[in-house]
């Protein structure tokens, strides 16, 4: 059996190791400022760096990487003219992708745990996998299966008997599994716009228009919040998060999607949790029990499984 690992693997490692962080950095934050409203200023961070990246991109050209310089151009920028119905359905990714998904993730995250939330991630694999094998976009073969059951088993090892669902934070639960599910909608519908257009390009003007949607949403909690009392660490964790977390982060994933597929790009989202477990060792001097090595262990080797 031959492996497949292409040179998006790295990037896509570094994507698992910033959104892993980003769980800690940026709920620690929400104990300054209220989670809607600096998802707002985050939101709007993030797409003035990609529009502003988009139009710098379009001034002087991509970059240029020797022999791969079209593929990498075509990443950052494409010629192909947005057309009316590319329109709508960058105004469906923007309210499906941007606002429900982020609204629904922060707010869920702000009131169930990081355990809750990452076992509920480790359900996007296997819902991309159903959507693409449903839209013909991807063949699903019976290893990916098994490497992305493999993977939720390994997550549940890790963080299962520690999480509980239901009680106070089953309203954060429900709202992060419809962040899910929002999730993978937008990374399956996003794939056919890339066919023409670039991961930037799409990602970009869908996030804008999901950030226009949101903004009055979220008008509220905006106005309740003390801004003398918001703290250089918390504009420090937003700045991280807009930039790193979405803008970076965002990039590599639908780069990945473009070119191997959005089944084998999702299962890099069970890593995620392990991450995240990694820094709360770190970080926080969280124990390293046996369960939590065997769990991130059968992870691990789920995802080798979808790459061969």
């Amino acid at each position: 059996m031959r492996t497949r690992f292409t040179a998006l693997d790295f990037p896509l490692l570094l994507m698992t190791i910033i959104w892993g962080t980003n769980f800690a950095i940026i709920k620690s934050a929400f104990a300054n400022i209220d989670p809607q409203a600096f998802n707002a200023l985050r939101l709007t961070m993030a797409s003035a760096v990609m529009l502003g990246s988009m139009a710098v991109i379009r001034r002087t050209g991509p970059p240029r990487f020797g022999p791969a310089s079209a593929e990498v151009a075509s990443i950052f920028h494409t010629p192909e003219t947005v057309t009316r119905a590319d329109w709508l359905r960058l105004a469906a990714l923007g309210l499906v992708g941007h606002s429900i998904y982020q609204y629904c993730f922060v707010g869920g995250l702000a009131r169930t745990s990081v355990a809750n939330s990452s076992l509920l991630l480790a359900m996007t694999p296997v819902l991309i996998a159903l959507l693409t094998a449903v839209r013909g976009q991807d063949r699903v073969r019976p290893l990916h299966w098994a490497g992305t059951l493999l993977s939720v088993v390994g997550i549940y090892i890790v963080l299962g008997h520690g999480a509980r669902f239901g009680g106070e934070s089953l309203r954060g639960d429900l709202m992060v599994g419809i962040a899910v599910v929002c999730w993978a909608t937008y990374t399956v519908a996003a794939r056919p716009l890339m066919r023409r257009h670039s991961p930037v390009g799409v990602t970009g003007l869908s996030m804008a228009i999901g950030t226009a949607i949101y903004l009055p949403i979220a008008a509220r909690a905006l106005g309740r919040v003390p801004w003398s009392s918001v703290t250089a660490r918390t504009w420090l964790a937003m700045s991280y998060s807009a930039i790193f977390a979405i803008c970076v982060a965002y990039t590599i994933w639908y780069a990945a999607v473009k070119q191997i597929g959005s089944a084998r790009t999702s299962v890099y989202s069970n890593l995620v949790p392990i991450v995240a477990m990694a820094t709360a060792v770190i970080w926080l001097g969280e124990p390293l029990s046996a369960s939590k090595v065997v769990g991130a262990a059968a992870v691990l080797l789920g995802v080798a499984l979808t790459r061969l």
